[in-house]
């Protein structure tokens, strides 16, 4: 008997490679005719490399800002504090460079400024809700985001390729997962050379949560085909 599934692929719009990081995201400014890039980045390769600074050069007078101060697990505070620059810079789009911390930074970002979110506690607002079919989805009322965020990461856990963000909230030391469709980055610059950068420690960890993401899609109860072959296909993650 023929299965029926349907599959979401998502708002990415591209997966971008082959050229510099810095390149690629000036490009993108350029065709989105963007004026006022803000940049999300990792503190570490701002300070210690010259990445952030050519991917300053190369975006010129559309670099709007930077945020370089998110901590591991992205906890509420800082998020807000990224959404407080970024809404002073009227950034269109926010561009992140750096791990999952600051992909899911940047994807909260986005929902606080659709939703006028200023404080630590008005993310409570933003927690999904379980709907008819028992699926968590968006609460009633959120507006969806309206910046979009491109991303270049530089780990291997792939947080950049869903619509979902893990933010701690920091009263209850718990990590809480906000969802929105339109939250997933537009495009994700893959570039090598900026992951070299990343201590090795990292790289293979964040590996071993690629491949559990694999044997978690395969073991899932709605797993589905599509899925299947995404997960057990040599070089798909």
């Amino acid at each position: 008997m023929l299965q029926s599934e349907r599959v979401a692929f998502g708002a990415m719009e591209a997966v971008a490679f082959g050229k510099p990081a810095a390149e690629t995201l000036a490009e993108e400014a350029r065709r989105r005719d963007a004026k006022r890039v803000f940049l999300m980045v990792s503190g570490t390769l701002n300070r210690t490399t010259d990445e952030i600074a050519k991917v300053r050069d190369a975006l010129g007078n559309r670099f709007a800002g930077l945020f370089d101060r998110m901590p591991p697990h992205t906890p509420r505070q800082a998020v807000v504090e990224a959404a407080a620059m970024a809404r002073e810079a009227k950034a269109d789009p926010i561009a992140t460079v750096g791990g999952v911390p600051i992909t899911d930074g940047a994807k909260a970002v986005q929902l606080c400024l659709a939703n006028e979110i200023t404080s630590a506690e008005a993310i409570d607002a933003l927690r999904p809700v379980k709907g008819p079919d028992g699926a968590f989805g968006p609460p009633p009322g959120m507006k969806p985001p309206t910046v979009p965020q491109v991303t270049v990461p530089t780990t291997l856990s792939a947080g950049e390729f869903s619509a979902i963000s893990g933010v701690t909230d920091e009263r209850h030391r718990v990590k809480e997962l906000i969802r929105h469709p339109g939250i997933m980055p537009r495009i994700v610059v893959l570039d090598p050379a900026v992951t070299i950068h990343t201590p090795e420690w990292l790289w293979l960890s964040t590996g071993i949560r690629a491949l559990d993401h694999c044997v978690e899609g395969i073991c899932s109860g709605e797993a589905n085909p599509y899925a299947d072959a995404q997960a057990l296909q040599p070089g798909a993650q």
